[in-house]
């Protein structure tokens, strides 16, 4: 159906509701708008939906929603009755209709015979996760576009070992949402009736309970915590759904001197205090740092809505003037995973066959530190998903143990009962460590140099190019393209040169096409690569430690692409030089084919 057709109908016909007919009304005369609402339906990616909310169907809305819950239901019907009876779990963030979402998809599910356990108030991404597991369910729903804007919602699924849905699963989920030739054949069933049936039940304290007291045995150092149960602590939820089980966690584990921001501490879809909820931006902690003054805190940190990222920023004192350095996600996850390791070393409690995760497009110094304590480093694509793999691979089902994994945006795990990144035990790590800092009279910025110190200095950044709309993801198309087709002209060393406007380029890795090519004097070596594929390119440059590198990748989540650097010295003025050279010269390079 072409996207006029599919406006006309979405405007016409009595099945769509009358707030969803006078949306689409209202912008009849605006043809690229119709277009942009219709051209395609919502994408159903890895993980599932995340979109701009309102009516059409590249759109978030009530039958999108149930567009996917009823691919999910034929997925789990195809699975068999000990499937159906497993049942799903469904929880939701503070986001714009997500309570809406939550139990339009429980309908659905109801309407095929599929159990659902609905939670009883918004909890979290990490929540969401161990409930999966804690139920023994055999998938679950997060209503949730994490840290996008305001007009944004999603849809993501999980499966039984509450890590979000491997890619076979979701190839199944969107061949049965492809399947779907009329949306309005949905049955949903009535949800009081559901609930009547028995095929809608709520879950809430029972799961706050076993959550909060699973975290409080990955405390680290328990003893720090007692000695520094006073720090002053500021905390921020961003309007979002960390702010209970946050809390919980900190005070069940003894601190006791927790600031809130008031103002952004109940759950609200539009995020009326920050540009953006996402702690990624040191923006989204002003208001937090503020606080951090008036009560003298040493640490500030905050979640975004769904609770999987945390940024956090720390006192540090110049000059006589008090400042709050905010850390980047590298920093905070090479900070984490050298305390945690030191810590278990020092207490004999790492095990033989252990074992970090990060992935492809995070801090290179993860290995130094790896290395320097005798644990398995293992790499994967971007996204969560595939740290939970193995996860569930290495741990679960194979000897080896788990001790930390994290990816450079902001997100972080410990412990192998949640199975995607979980801010609500970073924030417990992140206080814990903070603790053990302030015992030797430092900082956590102190931490961080003493780090740099020790295995070499990196400065590392994330640029995000955002490109809305179905032009926008032309463009983002079109520039992996031109880079590829760049790629393939290099003949040798020497003109490798030009991909990245003048950058010297060792070798590129093609996860699209699993090759990673190895340019010499005279010529080009190919070599395989073993991970999945994947729309990323990345490109490694050497310099003095021989681990310097950028990278392009189209963002799986949002309308972006993302360009990924990293440079590497044992001096930091040098590191920051070079930088410099480097970031202009990919920046551009990039940038220009974008157009």
């Amino acid at each position: 159906m072409d996207f006029m057709k599919a406006y006309e109908l979405w405007s016409t016909d009595p099945f769509f509701d009358e707030g969803t007919r006078n949306e689409l009304i209202a912008i009849k005369d605006d043809t690229k708008e119709i277009e942009d609402r219709f051209y395609r339906d919502l994408e159903f990616g890895t993980a599932g939906l995340r979109g701009v909310l309102g009516a059409g169907t590249n759109r978030m809305n009530v039958y999108t929603v149930a567009k996917a819950s009823e691919g999910l239901a034929k997925y789990i019907l195809s699975e068999g009755e000990e499937a159906i009876k497993r049942g799903v779990v469904i929880s939701y963030d503070s986001r714009h209709f997500s309570p809406e979402f939550a139990q339009i998809t429980a309908q659905v599910l109801a309407a095929n015979g599929i159990p659902s356990r609905l939670s009883d108030e918004l909890r979290p991404v990490p929540v969401l996760s161990y409930s999966v597991r804690y139920f023994k369910a055999f998938a679950g729903v997060m209503i949730t576009a994490s840290h996008n804007p305001s007009k944004y919602n999603g849809y993501k699924v999980y499966g039984e070992d509450g890590g979000q849905v491997p890619p076979e699963a979701a190839d199944a989920v969107l061949s049965n949402i492809e399947a779907i030739e009329d949306i309005r054949a949905i049955r949903m069933m009535d949800f009081e009736e559901a609930k009547a049936k028995g095929l809608v039940t709520s879950f809430g304290p029972e799961i706050d309970e076993a959550f909060t007291n699973m975290l409080t045995k990955l405390v680290v150092d328990q003893e720090a915590i007692n000695k520094q149960a006073d720090m002053s602590i500021v905390y921020t939820p961003l309007h979002g759904s960390g702010n209970k089980p946050v809390r919980r966690i900190l005070e069940a584990v003894g601190f006791k001197n927790i600031h809130i921001v008031k103002e952004q501490e109940l759950p609200d879809g539009a995020f009326p205090t920050v540009s953006l909820p996402n702690p990624e931006n040191p923006e989204a902690l002003s208001m937090a740092i503020e606080l951090a003054k008036k009560t003298d805190a040493s640490l500030v940190f905050g979640t975004d809505p769904d609770s999987d990222r945390i940024g956090a920023a720390a006192k540090v004192v110049e000059n006589g003037e008090v400042k709050y350095k905010c850390f980047s996600g590298n920093q905070m996850g090479l900070m984490l995973l050298d305390y945690i390791l030191d810590a278990k070393k020092n207490l004999g409690t790492l095990p033989d066959k252990s074992f970090a995760v990060t992935t492809i497009v995070s801090s290179k110094l993860v290995k130094s530190i790896c290395d320097y304590y005798g644990v398995e480093l293992q790499e994967t694509l971007t996204g969560f998903k595939f740290i939970g793999e193995r996860i569930k691979l290495d741990d679960e089902f194979g000897d080896k143990h788990f001790q930390f994994g994290f990816e450079e945006s902001y997100g972080y795990l410990s412990g192998v009962d949640v199975r995607d990144k979980d801010a609500v035990v970073a924030a417990m790590l992140i206080c814990n460590m903070a603790a053990a800092s302030f015992e030797k009279g430092e900082t956590l910025a102190d931490r961080l140099d003493h780090l740099y110190e020790k295995y070499g200095y990196g400065v590392e950044q994330t640029i995000s190019c955002t490109l809305e709309g179905k032009e926008g993801i032309e463009k983002i198309g079109s520039c992996m393209v031109e880079l590829r087709k760049e790629l393939s002209e290099c003949k040798n060393l020497e003109e490798a040169k030009s991909l990245l406007g003048g950058a010297t380029v060792k070798a590129v890795r093609d996860y699209k096409e699993s090759k990673r090519y190895v340019f010499t004097d005279s010529g080009v070596e190919v070599e395989e690569i073993t991970l999945p594929k994947s729309n990323v390119l990345l490109y490694e440059l050497g310099g003095n430690k021989g681990i310097d590198w950028a990278c392009a990748r189209p963002s799986g989540t949002e309308p972006k692409l993302k360009i990924y650097m990293g440079v590497y010295d044992s001096d930091k003025a040098a590191a920051e030089k070079s930088f410099e050279t480097i970031k202009g010269q990919v920046e551009g390079y990039v940038k220009s084919k974008l157009g």
